[in-house]
């Protein structure tokens, strides 16, 4: 697995949350287990203070997404880094899965698990994968979804970097939304210029009395 592809880790845990809605999903051993992998080392040495601890990591996580979805490089970078150094990784070359035409192996880097829990192994993943992102396609394709009240975490992966939602579904419903806003701006302008010419009208009659009884 290329270590840019880790970055989904982040994206995931991050996703767990959606504090607009008041939604949780990371609220069990189960939850994690699923998150981490069921059939994953890190699945089968879960304990409660890996809930604990990756909640807390999730919370400094979108930090990261949102401060670079707002334009701050620098402060997103700086708190990349601060999960970094507290969650070092361990990498090592690897051939398993992946063998050329000769059969092979196809030397790779791979992330090593040898972390003192499964919410460090996890997270040091989530990390490293996000920093390659990061570095090789630029601090702005970390993003946050526009449409309200989604706040989900997203990758830009765009050739234009133009994406501004997590999802197809958040796009057609920013659209939508968009639409029905603009129809009835319009539908307000379109009532205040009838106002308007009724208005003028009924002046204009009034004028028009006033004089004949003149």
């Amino acid at each position: 697995m290329e270590l840019a592809s880790y970055s989904d880790f982040a994206v995931r845990l991050v996703n767990t949350e959606e504090p607009a809605r008041g939604a949780d999903a990371l609220t069990s051993l189960d939850a994690v287990r699923e998150l981490v992998g069921p059939e994953s080392q890190s699945a089968r040495r879960l304990t409660d203070g890996d809930l604990t601890r990756l909640r807390a990591v999730r919370t400094r996580l979108r930090a990261v997404f949102e401060a670079a979805a707002e334009g701050e490089e620098v402060r997103a970078v700086d708190l990349l880094n601060a999960l970094l150094m507290e969650f070092p990784v361990s990498p090592q070359v690897s051939g398993h899965e992946y063998r050329d035409e000769d059969g092979r192996p196809k030397w790779h880097l791979h992330i090593a698990d040898h972390a003192p829990s499964a919410a460090a192994a996890y997270t040091a993943t989530a990390c490293m994968g996000l920093a390659v992102h990061l570095t090789e396609l630029g601090v702005d394709r970390l993003g946050i979804c526009q449409a309200a009240p989604c706040r989900n975490a997203y990758l830009d992966t765009s050739t234009n970097r133009s994406r501004r939602y997590c999802s197809d579904r958040c796009a057609t419903r920013a659209n939508v939304a968009a639409y029905r806003a603009r129809k009835r701006l319009g539908n307000g302008r379109s009532e205040e210029r009838t106002e308007d010419r009724t208005g003028r009208t009924a002046d204009a009659a009034h004028d028009s009395s006033a004089a004949a009884d003149r």
